[in-house]
């Protein structure tokens, strides 16, 4: 079953145009809720979140990602709903060019090989409302 085929078309409309919203994932060692306000790339139907480029450390929200995965859009503009998703970490740089490249085309940024050194990166699947993310 397509996951969206459950997401109302308000929501699935909503999901179609890059915004901030707010994200949530799980503390990787406390297990509690980690909720940040960042910005929701939709490239192509493909959802993606990634931010600024720092060499100088990784951000948490990377970490509690790749410690668990399922993580919850916040949407907060068009429409407000909670939307379970399931994040995967993006480091192979040949995957890492589009999205990098189409979110320095939407900020205006020229620095694509700094962005894609040092840049978080995750692609994100709406999960199936009816299977919810544990804990969430």
């Amino acid at each position: 079953m397509d996951p969206d085929s459950s997401l109302s078309e308000t929501t699935r409309a909503a999901l179609n145009h890059s915004q901030l919203i707010d994200l949530t994932t799980t503390g990787r060692r406390t297990g509690q809720q980690r909720r940040i306000e960042i910005f929701l790339h939709n490239d192509d139907g493909q959802l993606f979140i990634t931010g600024m480029p720092r060499a100088d450390r990784t951000r948490d929200w990377i970490y509690n990602i790749e410690a668990d995965p399922h993580v919850v859009v916040h949407l907060k503009q068009s429409v407000v709903v909670d939307v379970p998703a399931t994040a995967r970490v993006v480091t192979d740089p040949d995957e890492r060019r589009p999205f990098i490249e189409a979110a320095a085309r939407r900020w205006r940024r020229t620095d694509v090989p700094n962005m894609l050194r040092h840049s978080p990166l995750i692609v994100l699947t709406i999960d199936n409302p009816a299977d919810p993310a544990p804990g969430l």
